[in-house]
């Protein structure tokens, strides 16, 4: 097992998961973390902390904070810096990703994060001699392939949704073919969702994107009183499924690979057994937010004459299109012999409805309340 390892992406709501876990089971870990207009790198790792410690009722270790940014050369740590990560680290953890679906060239997101930013991981490793390396993607390198998709697939030639797909696939071949390393280990999740046992999320991605927006239609002026709502056409069949799996979930096997040597060097396909129907998310939308009137107008067929609400529902999801296609079945032979026992928590329409009133109540936004100074000042480097 690796001395300290080195984390990427800490601050995400995967993160900040796998820095519980992976604490919580008394693993050495440093954190790269950019700071951000108000808060230092360590302010902001020390707010995570406090949000752990106040709902565990426990306090944890500290990881190791390194102030960076994934743009930058070396992730921009000193060379004071880069000696400490080559004395005690040899395991890297690069959870760091964009979201963004769509690009306006290779210089801007999501390129610049995933791909220019792995690049820069990988040269910090080689400097710092670092061969173990873990790499969070996706299963949807698997772009606008249909059928049954193996773990040891990645270019079959397959077309793709959008930008963020492409860019997670150049990432993984920069790792790949990156020859000092020893054989890398991928965590492929699908479409990542709150905490199955809490509701909890610090992102708000995805599921939440078509949940926010319906949220603040339903509440403008608009369309305020909802016994005037007509009928809204959705361009689906209702049969369509797609793979959500619990943030607690995944990282909790993330954590228990990274524990196994034996379980390093392989593709795992972090997905659900049980996907979702688009007719059930369409039925927790209508619960969640107290409406009806939703049709299943038929999946690639257009709408003509759209009222208002489609028009502004549709101009605000159009970059969103490609993700509510039917989502192909993810072979995951490796993710159950390295987790047998963590079998992935079934999302069903009592647990969408628990996580869309959740957000709901947290109105669609969260922040970590950064502690007194003195609890920070223990995460820096010695």
């Amino acid at each position: 097992m690796a001395d300290t390892i080195l984390l990427t992406g800490a601050t995400g709501l995967l993160g900040r998961y796998l820095i519980k876990d992976l604490l919580s089971s008394e693993v050495p870990l440093a954190v790269v973390v950019r700071p951000n207009r108000k808060n230092s790198a360590s302010e902001r790792v020390a707010a995570i902390m406090a949000t752990w410690e106040n709902e565990l009722g426990r306090t944890l270790p500290r990881p190791t904070v390194f102030s960076g940014d994934l743009t930058a050369p070396c992730l921009g740590l000193s060379q004071k810096d880069l000696q400490w990560v080559e004395r005690h680290c040899d395991l890297l953890l690069h959870n760091a990703a964009s979201l963004s679906f769509q690009s306006a060239g290779k210089d801007s997101e999501p390129w610049r994060t995933n791909v220019e930013g792995t690049s820069h991981v990988l040269d910090l490793c080689e400097k710092t001699g670092i061969h173990d390396f873990h790499h969070v993607s996706t299963a949807y390198v698997c772009g606008l392939r249909t059928g049954v998709i193996r773990e040891d697939e990645l270019d079959e030639g397959q077309e793709f949704g959008n930008d963020y797909e492409r860019s997670k696939v150049e990432a993984e071949n920069l790792v790949r073919n990156a020859s000092f390393l020893a054989p890398p280990t991928f965590y492929r999740p699908s479409i990542i969702i709150g905490d199955s046992k809490t509701g909890f999320t610090s992102t708000f991605h995805g599921f939440y994107v078509t949940l926010r927006l319906a949220y603040t239609l339903l509440n403008s002026p608009e369309f305020s009183n909802k016994d005037s709502i007509y009928t809204t056409r959705i361009t689906l069949n209702g049969n369509e499924h797609k793979n959500f799996v619990p943030v607690d979930w995944v990282s909790a096997v993330i954590s228990q690979v990274l524990q196994n040597r034996k379980h390093h060097g392989k593709t795992y396909h972090l997905t659900a057994d049980t996907p979702v129907t688009t007719q059930t998310i369409i039925d927790v939308l209508e619960s969640s937010l107290d409406f009806s009137g939703t049709v299943l107008h038929g999946a690639d067929k257009p709408i003509e004459n759209a009222n208002l609400l489609e028009q502004i529902f549709y101009e605000n999801m159009q970059v969103y299109d490609a993700y509510w296609r039917h989502d192909p079945q993810f072979e995951k032979s490796n993710t159950f012999e390295a987790a047998p026992s963590l079998p992935c928590p079934v999302v069903d329409e009592d647990l969408l409805n628990r996580l869309s009133q959740c957000a709901i109540e947290m109105s669609f936004r969260w922040k970590d309340r950064v502690p007194a100074a003195e609890n920070f000042t223990s995460l820096q480097p010695k």
